[in-house]
């Protein structure tokens, strides 16, 4: 249902609100996230344009969410990269459905506008700090320190 880029994006998004208040390099996103540099690039410059991380040049340079991850919903992410369609006139533009959508169309928009409503209510803390077996990106987490131990 959601693209590889939006997969990516909240992926990136979710590493940046557990690593909060230390800038991460394109690199360390990359890796962390198993996204390709390039396309994570040019993921993370979208996400820097609308508003929801910055970025700093240099030796501590690198990238940082801009509000806290309480602040940040999934579809605040998902908006920047592939808005949620809602249909609001008939796709197969035929006059009868001008003023009303079909059963079909409409029921096809209330899914659409549930999927929304989920995701617009869910934070990126939410999802950090859910308790669960599995936390997000945790296995990238305990290979890559267990790498630097080697």
């Amino acid at each position: 249902m959601f693209s590889q880029t939006t997969e990516y994006a909240l992926r990136a998004a979710v590493w940046l609100a557990q690593n909060m208040g230390k800038p991460q390099t394109t690199q360390q996103i990359a890796a962390a996230t198993r996204a390709p540099v390039g396309y994570l690039a040019k993921v993370l410059r979208a996400l820097g344009k609308s508003g929801v991380v910055s970025s700093a040049r240099g030796l501590r340079g690198g990238f940082g969410l801009v509000k806290q991850p309480e602040l940040i919903s999934i579809l605040d992410i998902i908006s920047v990269v592939e808005p949620v369609r809602r249909i609001k006139t008939c796709p197969l533009d035929l006059n009868s459905h001008r003023l009303k959508l079909c059963p079909l169309h409409k029921k096809m928009d209330q899914a659409m506008a549930l999927i929304e409503d989920s995701l617009s209510s869910t934070t990126l803390a939410d999802v950090v700090n859910s308790p669960s077996q599995s936390k997000p990106l945790c296995d990238v987490m305990v290979t890559r320190l267990e790498v630097g131990k080697a």
